[in-house]
């Protein structure tokens, strides 16, 4: 007998059923059972969250040499109809051949001089790393 004057209720299995607010008895989880199982979720959330927020500003940062490498490509086109660079920044960056827009966020700049262009990528989201295009020196910079 329990302390609620009724025969102790087992399950199959031998463990003791609890007993619910209205009396009857019922299987759940005890409250232990429920810490245990949150404090498992919150430990993976605070390994997963950070590496998550890596990849992102990652992501990020191909987005800026991704577009840095466009315009490079289109500052090429240009160069061979116009025989110049064009000087731009941004959403000027449009009027070369082939760039309809650029990815959302991204700081582009093309600075031109005689016989080449220099053109810079970045985006303020990424890591902060700033992408180099030297079209005298060959291309994209060493990171």
């Amino acid at each position: 007998m329990n302390h609620l004057n009724r025969p102790d209720q087992r399950e199959a299995s031998g463990k003791p059923m609890s007993v619910g607010v209205s009396g009857g008895y019922q299987r759940g989880f005890t409250l232990i059972e429920l810490l245990v199982v949150m404090s498992i979720i919150s430990a993976l959330v605070a390994v997963a969250v950070p590496s998550y927020e890596s990849y992102k500003a990652q992501a990020f940062d191909t987005r800026a040499e991704l577009d840095l490498r466009s315009i490079a490509m289109a500052e090429e086109a240009y160069f061979l109809q116009k025989e110049s660079y064009l000087a731009c920044s941004n959403l000027t960056c449009t009027e070369l051949p082939g760039i309809k827009r650029l990815s959302a966020g991204v700081v582009l700049n093309v600075q031109t001089s005689e016989g080449g262009f220099i053109a810079t990528a970045s985006h303020p989201r990424g890591t902060g790393r700033l992408f180099t295009w030297d079209s005298r020196q060959g291309g994209m910079l060493a990171r």
